[in-house]
């Protein structure tokens, strides 16, 4: 164990592991690119969604099962499913990601909706607010601690996840996992590995850090 901590050591330390279109450092900017887009799409999706369903109460009972759907699936299988469908592309890597990375931004967002004091509104439209003005100017602001959960949840989910990148011949730090598998290269699996995990868990500081400076003046809201 302590010789094999000792290599995964260097091989992480090593100068020309971080240099080149292999290097760790490309190999990290790659992951990042996938895990970052994938989220920004799955927020464009499942940030309406949930605050249409907040707001206006209806399709709950559809989205919140939808959601539930999307985390059953098997994220490896959707990736070969869709790239026997459409090709050699990244497109199964994003279409997975994608349905990973929503369930938890809609049903954090339904639930921060959900959770405004329904006094607040209706003092709001007493006082004149139209549909969209509640929703933009009471709703949103007050949901807020929840939406940012859930999108560091799904930020986070997708990070561990976008390994699968490598599983049909992509980049990403999954390069390391499936290249070290292959060539029965221990060292080189958990320095992958480790690597997913330190990403991971760097984002998960960083968002809970910003999500406690943005809202260091609100009660404190659970997912």
């Amino acid at each position: 164990m302590y010789e094999l901590i000792k290599n995964l050591g260097g091989w992480l330390t090593s100068g020309t592991q971080w240099s080149g279109s292999d290097g760790i450092a490309h190999r990290l900017a790659e992951h990042l690119q996938y895990s970052l887009l994938a989220t920004l799409i799955a927020a464009a999706i499942g940030l309406p969604l949930g605050l249409l369903i907040g707001h206006t109460g209806r399709g709950a009972f559809v989205a919140i099962n939808l959601a539930s759907f999307g985390r059953a699936l098997p994220t490896v299988g959707l990736v070969v499913l869709v790239f026997l469908a459409g090709g050699l592309s990244m497109l199964p890597v994003y279409i997975a990601l994608v349905a990973l990375a929503v369930p938890s931004i809609v049903t954090n967002t339904y639930a921060g909706m959900t959770a405004v004091d329904p006094d607040v509104k209706d003092a709001a439209r007493g006082q004149g607010m139209r549909g969209h003005q509640v929703l933009l100017q009471v709703e949103l602001p007050l949901a807020l601690p929840l939406i940012m959960t859930g999108l560091r949840l799904a930020l986070i989910q997708v990070v561990a996840t976008a390994t699968i990148a490598a599983y049909v011949s992509f980049g990403g730090l999954g390069r390391y996992v499936f290249d070290g598998l292959a060539q029965r290269d221990l060292v080189q699996v958990l320095g992958g590995a480790v690597l997913v995990a330190a990403v991971a868990i760097a984002l998960d500081l960083a968002l809970s850090g910003l999500q406690r400076l943005l809202f260091r003046h609100r009660p404190a809201q659970t997912a």
